[in-house]
């Protein structure tokens, strides 16, 4: 267990402490505004979801083994292209829209690196759920958050006070040098597992498993699960994109119509990974008919302060806009729980 959780914890640290970093050296090139970063937040959030298709699809369509090589090598790719700092010659040259050119800047300099560290916690969730069945992997994913949290919080009020872009851009290497190890030794694990698996299955006695068959006939059929509905589904999907949505419009309307502050767009971020660390703690956080009470007031507030925006302080704005992320996302996330397979 310790292995996988110092895996996903640096994962998901590293993968939410470059987003700032690369932000301090790209924000100045294209004016600093809140545009660029929602540009970035959009590439971010796109990539994030790549790595977990890539996690999901490997995990169907590839045997264990051919997926742990697979990911070592994608691992060995991303180490290669250190330094993730990007050259000068992206600088732009005259007006426009610099959309694009951000894009392909971010793609070119860390876009490997961030998606193979993108996938690894549906990647190494899946990876413990083989090698521990039965037990559960979710605590596993508040964890994950709980890492990126902390990149969040301790990046501005740390990292950036106490060294230059440069120092923290080496400090980065070197974890991305950690989390490759820790990685490689889950795949190791995982290889093992399956090695060890295949040899039991051919050195069980074919008598034994028929006498267990006859012992067993007379025995009740186990239940077995259902499998999930196209409802269900459909609500996987949709929930966790309208928390998304709801991330990106908020810290769009706090940067460019109520104030242009240095790291603001910090706050609605860690709102929105605390939801997910609360709600994929335990389902005793998320209580669906107080928080169905708190969203209706929610979204009265959020009505309120979009029609009486430039009449209200900034701090009530801000508690406002921030408040009814909180609990829109905790309404999405928690429900996201209660769906959750078996």
């Amino acid at each position: 267990m310790a292995a996988y959780a110092l895996t996903i914890f640096t994962g998901a640290f590293l993968l939410f402490q470059v987003q700032p970093l690369i932000g301090k050296y790209i924000l100045p090139w294209f004016g600093g505004g809140p545009g660029v970063w929602t540009t970035c937040m959009l590439f971010f959030q796109v990539l994030l979801l790549g790595g977990y298709a890539y996690a999901h699809f490997t995990s169907r369509w590839l045997k264990p083994r051919k997926q742990a090589v697979v990911h070592l090598v994608l691992l060995a790719a991303a180490l290669a292209l250190l330094p993730i700092t990007p050259n000068d010659a992206w600088k732009p040259h005259g007006a426009g829209n610099p959309t694009l050119q951000i894009l392909t800047l971010l793609a070119v300099s860390l876009g490997l690196p961030y998606f193979v560290l993108s996938s690894t916690g549906p990647l190494i969730q899946q990876w413990f759920s083989r090698a521990k069945p039965g037990v559960s992997p979710y605590r596993l994913y508040a964890l994950s958050n709980l890492g990126s949290l902390l990149a969040l919080v301790s990046y501005p009020f740390f990292f950036e006070t106490h060294f230059t872009r440069k120092i923290q851009a080496g400090l980065w290497a070197w974890g991305l040098v950690a989390y490759v190890v820790c990685c490689g030794f889950c795949a190791v694990r995982l290889w093992k597992s399956e090695v060890l698996r295949l040899k039991s299955k051919v050195q069980s006695p074919t008598s034994k498993v028929q006498g267990q068959e006859s012992e067993s006939s007379n025995a009740p059929a186990p239940t077995i699960n259902s499998q999930p509905s196209t409802i269900n589904r459909v609500q996987w999907l949709l929930l966790p994109a309208c928390a998304s949505v709801l991330l990106l419009a908020t810290t769009n309307k706090l940067c460019q119509d109520v104030a242009v502050i240095p790291f603001l767009w910090v706050l609605p971020l860690a709102l929105y990974l605390v939801t997910f660390i609360i709600c994929f703690d335990s389902p005793r956080w998320y209580v669906r008919f107080p928080f169905t009470l708190a969203l209706i007031a929610a979204l009265g507030g959020l009505c309120w302060a979009l029609s009486n925006g430039s009449d209200l302080a900034l701090s009530k704005q801000v508690a406002l806009y921030c408040g009814g992320l909180f609990i829109c996302c905790m309404v999405c996330h928690g429900e996201l729980y209660r769906l959750k397979p078996d």
